[in-house]
């Protein structure tokens, strides 16, 4: 646990450091079109540098609005601009922590409250406080011991 522990507060530094990143919309013709006709280069130039054909380079630019582009043709448009491709992943929940402690509390709330339905089938049902407790207590654990049904 210690060394997925230290995993994950390394991989969560890198995804702070990029976090940012993602409020930044593109723009809705593409980062390849925008950026060439920002330096005032031709499809025929960029493509030139590509060694493709301008008809080539129209598609690439078609399949990055699309999305259907490969980060291989993203990183090889990017060298021909002179420029390098940053990617990465960051997590909606605003670090790992904070989606492992979510994904955590939607586990042991599941947990909990199935045994608590069957303890109230059998006229043994907790109070709200206790299930509450129950809830956290679990969630602290399956945090703890991070097991692989957490991300089923």
């Amino acid at each position: 646990m210690k060394n997925q522990s230290l995993q994950i507060q390394q991989l969560n530094g890198k995804m702070q450091s990029i976090a940012a990143i993602k409020q930044i919309a593109p723009p809705p013709i593409g980062w390849i079109k925008a950026v060439r006709n920002t330096l005032g280069m031709t499809l025929q130039q960029l493509g030139n540098k590509l060694s493709i054909t301008k008809q080539s380079l129209q598609l690439i630019e078609r399949r990055e609005v699309d999305g259907t582009i490969t980060l291989k043709t993203l990183r090889d448009v990017a060298n021909g601009l002179d420029m390098e491709l940053v990617y990465g992943f960051v997590p909606k929940d605003g670090s790992l922590n904070a989606l492992i402690e979510r994904k955590a509390n939607t586990l042991a709330t599941q947990i909990v409250m199935r045994t608590s339905n069957t303890m109230k089938l059998e006229d043994q049902e907790n109070s709200n406080i206790r299930i509450r407790k129950a809830i956290q207590e679990r969630a602290t654990s399956i945090q703890n011991e991070m097991p692989k049904i957490l991300w089923d």
